[in-house]
């Protein structure tokens, strides 16, 4: 009887693990398509200091599948591949910079979704994952609010 107990125990708890690993698949699935397309800054900042108006302008962000490409004030900002992890509270962004000052280098980032807004704050390379959506002086950290173009 205890070898059927222990199987039977043993297939539940394996159920359990898939099923929550199917939910947390689907949940960043539905995640990366809501990132999908064109959008524009808000607002931005840096070490506790808003990004100039006039910057916002010519700010742009394109995610195409798992990739994406930031382009601040005109300039490449950067390129990168990223994986979302929507079970983390904040949920959780890592992006493997793939052009950009940062090529090569890991960042570690939170987001949070809501419609047509996206916000992110992301630590330097090297450094730990920020646990929220702030920004101070000497932190190294990027906070920025983007928003879906509109066609």
């Amino acid at each position: 009887m205890k070898p059927i107990r222990s199987a039977l125990l043993l297939a539940l708890t394996a159920l359990l693990i898939s099923q929550a690993w199917g939910e947390e698949t689907q949940a960043a699935k539905q995640d990366m398509a809501q990132l999908q397309g064109e959008w524009s800054m808000a607002s931005a900042g840096g070490g506790g200091a808003a990004l100039p108006s006039d910057m916002l302008k010519n700010s742009k962000r394109v995610c195409k599948g798992d990739e994406t490409t930031v382009v601040v004030g005109g300039q490449l900002l950067m390129k990168a591949k990223f994986t979302l992890d929507p079970s983390k509270k904040p949920k959780s962004i890592d992006y493997q910079v793939t052009g950009g000052p940062n090529a090569g280098k890991t960042q570690l980032g939170v987001y949070e979704l809501d419609g047509d807004t996206v916000k992110f704050c992301f630590s330097a390379p090297g450094k730990d994952r920020p646990t929220d959506f702030t920004t101070k002086a000497g932190d190294g950290r990027t906070s920025s609010v983007w928003k879906r173009d509109k066609k």
